[in-house]
């Protein structure tokens, strides 16, 4: 899989928020996207998955234009602001409903992804009295046990602690594969230097290029 962006515009209500962007993500990386809120990663991430409409340009995965061939990429995992999954089920329920839509993961993906993330697969407790860490960790296991090829996520940390971070970082890692595009979004770039090996920053819906020097060198700064 390759997904390619060619001087992709998006306005709204005459404001540029995504300016005049190229980029083409590879399968093998993991790319660590960082800007202040309203910098345009969201909008990045929802250009990406087809949840928004060109002003011009265009986004494509494997030749396929997004919102034009296709509607969105096929195999992808996602996580956009709050995802709002079946408050009256339990997690694993959740994701057998949503996994009846395609019918490519087995019971053991479901399993796989809740125990991956820190959820247990046989609690009977409802989504309705999850924590707001429980919550992103079911969003996070909801992106990922179809075992997609593009993971596509928005502030994956958001109300997640310490240890649980650090858990995250190594399902990344273990996620990291030569089929796979991941792309993390974060207002924190320190959150995606232990996991990101390419980096993005978006400044006022314009997309730079960083090495791992330049946002270590950042970091140093502000240290």
């Amino acid at each position: 899989m390759n997904v390619e962006l060619k001087h992709y515009t998006k306005k709204l209500k005459g404001r540029t928020i995504l300016d005049d962007i190229s980029l083409t993500l590879a399968p093998g990386h993991v790319y660590g996207l960082y800007g202040r809120n309203g910098s345009g990663k969201s909008m990045l991430i929802r250009a990406i998955s087809g949840m928004i409409l060109p002003t011009s340009g265009e986004v494509s995965v494997d030749g396929q234009r997004i919102t034009v061939d296709i509607d969105f990429p096929e195999s992808m995992g996602l996580i956009i602001e709050n995802i709002q999954l079946q408050k009256a089920f339990t997690a694993k329920t959740n994701l057998q409903i949503l996994g009846d839509i395609k019918k490519i993961a087995t019971p053991e993906d479901i399993e796989w992804a809740l125990t991956a993330v820190g959820l247990d697969p046989n609690s009977n407790e409802k989504v309705r009295s999850f924590s707001l860490g429980m919550n992103q960790k079911l969003a996070i296991a909801q992106a990922i046990f179809e075992k997609p090829q593009l993971i596509l996520l928005d502030e994956p940390t958001n109300a997640l602690d310490f240890q649980t971070v650090a858990d995250f970082h190594q399902l990344i890692e273990q996620l990291q594969s030569p089929e796979r595009i991941i792309l993390l979004a974060s207002h924190n770039r320190d959150d995606l230097t232990e996991v990101a090996t390419d980096f993005l920053e978006m400044d006022a819906g314009k997309l730079y290029p960083r090495t791992r020097a330049d946002v270590m060198s950042v970091g140093a700064q502000h240290a």
